[in-house]
């Protein structure tokens, strides 16, 4: 079902900051979207106005074509699943997962056939006759997610139900949320402040910080096309490389003077001027150690060296500067060798110093 937030505020009285703010966004019918930030961004405060647990002090939530901003929330035929999810300890799994349908008084078939059916979809209809104390961690997120659909809910509202599970669990639970996705093709909308979590589940990508929607868009788009500089910065693993700049002629054409170092700009930054402060960055990835230089690479040598499995981020200081490059772990490098930086122009990012917004031409 379609979600449409249109214009929502919401300020705590405790607090100066305004928690949501004019926020507006529409999630497509069928769309996992991600709401993804630091804590206190806003994006658990958002999801509770979808969910009716909050009420905004201004704006509009709708759901499909109903305006749902004054309903109470067991009456939006939303769902939501916790960071913590609490099992009833007297029961099994099956009566957690039937309990939302004995509470509609439906009869014991139906509800028989729903539990079964929403056990299997999340791979728990083996564990239906054990006690809520025999599951583990990720089998009471299962379960969690069964008893939610049971509901037959418009919309899905995960916030952050992978937290509290180890890596390996929130890799499989990911997996298993992805396909719940893809086989029931229900809206979901999930909160994270973990950006891989986002990545790797969402269509969509809402971007928040300080209450305002930084930047809404595919994966890609908020990776390869960051809108400012803070999506920039939150958005990547490891962090962009950032620096400050200022915009200089250089023969037909721009150049980025780094204070040492000096960078030709290609012509997909329409926004860039002569004399203008900038913010220039590239990431990790477009970054290539290189023995011989050539014109527009970059001396330096290697101050540290991070072995990550099948990549190694190595740590390069130039022009009193230290960059960072993401490597093939089989790549041989030593600490105090000296390289050539070379950059990968399609990876490389300007954004004006004062409004902080990317000065790339828009896609």
């Amino acid at each position: 079902m379609k979600v449409v937030l249109q214009d929502l505020v919401k300020q705590y009285p405790s607090s100066s900051s305004i928690a949501v703010n004019h926020v507006n966004l529409t999630i497509e019918n069928g769309e996992l979207a991600v709401f993804l930030g630091p804590s206190g961004c806003g994006k658990t405060t958002t999801m509770r106005i979808i969910a009716g647990l909050e009420t905004p002090d201004s704006g509009h939530v709708f759901i499909g074509e109903r305006d749902v901003t004054d309903l109470a929330s067991k009456d939006r035929r939303v769902a939501m699943v916790f960071q913590n999810f609490s099992m009833y300890p007297s029961m099994t799994v099956y009566e957690n997962i039937a309990f939302p349908l004995q509470v509609l008084k439906l009869s014991k078939d139906e509800i028989d056939r729903q539990v079964k059916e929403a056990a299997g979809l999340v791979g728990v209809g083996h564990l239906l006759q054990r006690s809520s104390r025999q599951v583990s961690g990720g089998e009471a997120q299962r379960v969690a997610l069964a008893r939610s659909m049971v509901r037959r809910p418009e919309v899905f509202l995960m916030d952050e139900p992978l937290s509290s599970l180890d890596a390996k669990l929130r890799i499989q639970m990911r997996t298993e949320i992805k396909r719940l996705h893809q086989e029931t093709g229900t809206t979901i909308v999930f909160v994270t402040h973990d950006q891989e979590e986002a990545m790797s589940l969402g269509d969509k990508i809402v971007v928040m910080d300080h209450g305002n929607v930084q930047q809404v868009g595919t994966p890609q788009e908020v990776f390869f096309n960051p809108r400012n500089v803070f999506v920039a910065n939150f958005v990547g693993t490891p962090t962009m490389n950032m620096f400050d700049g200022t915009v200089k002629p250089n023969g037909g054409g721009l150049c980025v003077d780094l204070a040492g170092i000096e960078l030709k700009l290609p012509e997909r930054f329409p926004g860039a001027s002569t004399g203008m402060p900038v913010k220039w960055g590239v990431r990790p990835e477009s970054v290539k150690l290189v023995d011989d230089g050539q014109p527009g690479d970059v001396p330096g040598t290697i101050e540290l060296i991070e072995a990550l499995g099948s990549r190694q981020q190595v740590f390069v200081r130039a022009a009193d500067k230290l960059f960072s490059a993401m490597i093939d772990a089989l790549h041989p490098v030593r600490v105090g060798e000296n390289v050539h930086l070379r950059f990968d122009h399609r990876g490389t990012h300007l954004f004006n110093a004062q409004t902080g917004l990317s000065l790339a031409e828009p896609h």
